[in-house]
């Protein structure tokens, strides 16, 4: 992906395939969003900083994660390409993040601001459906991670990943999937090499 136009083009298909081919007012939502070509490693947000953007990612990937007093970071989420990251609370309420969102790696993205976002929810009737799937599916992430994952054990977390979300296990570092799976990072890989 060098030019934005393909970067759009990413998103069009992205809202095409949730609302059918041809929804109304298509380019006026594009034309909200912002081309951002971001380094890895680079902080979209610190925790106590207010969310000002949903990012839609083209290509690349984001973590969600808090850190304590001590610096230990612990991982939310990895969002990959064709899906939309924010801290959804902050964004909504205009309170203080409690989240960082960091890159990963090079990331192509597409921003929306606070303003431009409830435009397209109040007057293109489409985007709300999508913004309703957004939040389902942060929701659903959410309930299913503390319900699921927070009552298997640490070789269960693993067989879960490998079997719901195998590219994250390829793609990413050991350490930064112990910190997604809750396990220290020695027992992760001490796990992983009986698998």
């Amino acid at each position: 992906m060098e030019n934005s136009d393909e970067i759009f083009q990413v998103l069009e298909k992205h809202i095409v395939a949730r609302l059918g081919k041809n929804p109304e007012n298509l380019d006026l939502v594009l034309s909200k969003f912002s081309y951002q070509k971001v380094k890895r490693n680079e902080l979209l947000l610190r925790q106590g900083e207010n969310c000002t953007l949903v990012y839609f990612i083209a290509k690349g990937a984001l973590q969600v994660f808090v850190s304590d007093a001590d610096g230990n970071e612990t991982t939310r989420d990895i969002v990959i390409e064709d899906n939309w990251c924010s801290d959804l609370i902050s964004f909504g309420s205009g309170l203080s993040s409690v989240e960082n969102i960091r890159t990963l790696e090079p990331t192509w993205l597409l921003a929306i601001d606070r303003s431009g976002f409830q435009e397209m929810v109040s007057s293109v009737p489409q985007f709300d459906k999508v913004y309703k799937q957004i939040l389902e599916a942060s929701y659903a992430n959410s309930v299913y991670r503390i319900n699921t994952l927070v009552s298997m054990s640490a070789l269960d977390r693993i067989k879960w990943l490998m079997q719901n979300r195998p590219t994250l296990m390829r793609r990413f570092s050991s350490k930064l999937i112990a910190s997604y799976l809750g396990i220290n990072k020695d027992v992760f890989s001490r796990l992983k090499s009986k698998l």
